[in-house]
């Protein structure tokens, strides 16, 4: 049973912190093995050469090298190519 009184909606939900979603590293910037790139909710990025990606959608770095954002058939791409 809820111990809640009914006071409306702003009482039963908590505070919470957002969650920093987006875009970290962009274009012609340097990354290192393991960097985040996209933080994501679904895949709006998808991941190209040089990337791959999480659980949760996040891509990440899986070599070290320049990012680099593009369109493929429609769809948006991130790479890291070769410094």
């Amino acid at each position: 049973m809820a111990h809640t009184k009914s006071q409306g909606k702003t009482n039963q939900k908590s505070n919470r912190p957002g969650q920093r979603r987006g875009v970290k590293k962009f274009g012609d910037q340097k990354v290192e093995v393991g960097q985040i790139i996209v933080r994501q909710v679904g895949s709006h990025f998808h991941n190209g050469p040089g990337t791959k990606t999480g659980k949760d959608f996040t891509v990440y770095a899986s070599k070290p090298g320049i990012v680099k954002f593009f369109k493929k058939l429609g769809k948006k791409f991130v790479s890291v190519v070769h410094a």
